[in-house]
């Protein structure tokens, strides 16, 4: 059992390690703040975390190997990655190693708490199946996350970018100027405006990079954006017009998703209502009652 709990502990650390690294990027963000912002200095606790996130982390990402897969899955895999905010290289092998890393840690926690010696067959092919997956469940998650970051930020880039054209500003100065400006208040469409700025400048035609930009996010409102923009572009219409029509467009949609959440919400209270409420108040209400039924029953069929 000793060994078993300390099995759990390793893995459990390795696991919790490998996220730092996942989630070394946005400290570094934080750390870039902190000095531009002139804020008080960290610890050199903090430091030593992330390396040590970064050491363990690379030993996780040596697992990779152990799983098998082709160009495609590593393909489509990276592409993941990328919408999840992950263009690292390593990021590939990170999430491989942690489907080798996962069962582990369900196969420490079920040899801990007794259930491998109880139902052996079930805790090993729940352990595998689940630690295999869970990877994957994660990855999506933080995708939808980000995604939907993506979605609320991209009014306000918007009318930011609508803002520096009308000062007089290029589209191609605006969107950079927009993406160093929406560092700190919305990162994620900040990012993805820096990476269309470096394919511009990298020689890519601008309809070209916006087709990319919607395909990297798979964001439906980035995806009307750059349809809307290439066509605005073709046709020599005004981009800030655009740009601002759009941008209310968006505005209005997400206060129409509002508003259909808020009417969906009585409907959602049925189940609680029934499955929960109800009953609690039945048995408050005639709970006595049916004491007092029950009790005289029993005293007129016992005399």
């Amino acid at each position: 059992m000793l060994l078993a709990i300390l099995a759990f502990i390793g893995v459990f650390v390795l696991i919790a390690a490998g996220g730092l690294l996942l989630f070394y990027r946005e400290a570094m963000m934080q750390r870039v703040t902190d000095v531009v912002l002139q804020s008080p200095k960290r610890g050199p606790l903090m430091g030593t975390i992330q390396q040590t996130g970064i050491s363990i982390g690379s030993m996780v990402g040596n697992l990779d190997r152990v799983v098998p897969k082709t160009g495609q899955e590593k393909s489509a895999l990276s592409t993941r990655l990328a919408r999840a905010g992950y263009r690292d290289e390593s990021a590939t092998r990170f999430l491989y190693g942690a489907k080798v890393a996962a069962p582990l840690l369900f196969l420490a926690i079920c040899a801990a708490s007794g259930l491998m010696q109880s139902a052996f067959i079930f805790a090993m092919a729940s352990s595998l199946g689940l630690g295999y997956i869970v990877p994957d469940f994660w990855l999506s998650s933080r995708i939808k996350a980000r995604q939907k970051k993506i979605t609320s930020g991209l009014p306000d880039a918007l009318d930011f970018m609508v803002i520096c054209i009308e000062a007089g500003l290029s589209t191609d100065q605006a969107i950079s100027r927009t993406a160093d400006e929406l560092k700190i208040s919305h990162p994620a469409i900040s990012d993805e405006l820096e990476v269309l700025v470096l394919q511009q400048r990298a020689g890519r035609a601008r309809s070209d990079a916006w087709r990319q930009f919607a395909e990297r996010t798979d964001v439906e409102a980035v995806r009307v954006l750059a349809t809307v923009l290439i066509q605005a572009e073709q046709l020599g219409t005004s981009i800030a017009r655009t740009l601002r029509i759009h941008s209310e467009l968006l505005r209005t949609h997400h206060r129409q998703n509002i508003e259909e959440q808020a009417a969906k919400t009585s409907v959602k209270l049925v189940f609680p209502l029934v499955l929960f409420i109800f009953p609690s108040l039945f048995l408050v209400v005639l709970g006595p009652e049916m004491i007092r039924m029950m009790e005289a029953f029993h005293n007129n069929f016992t005399h």
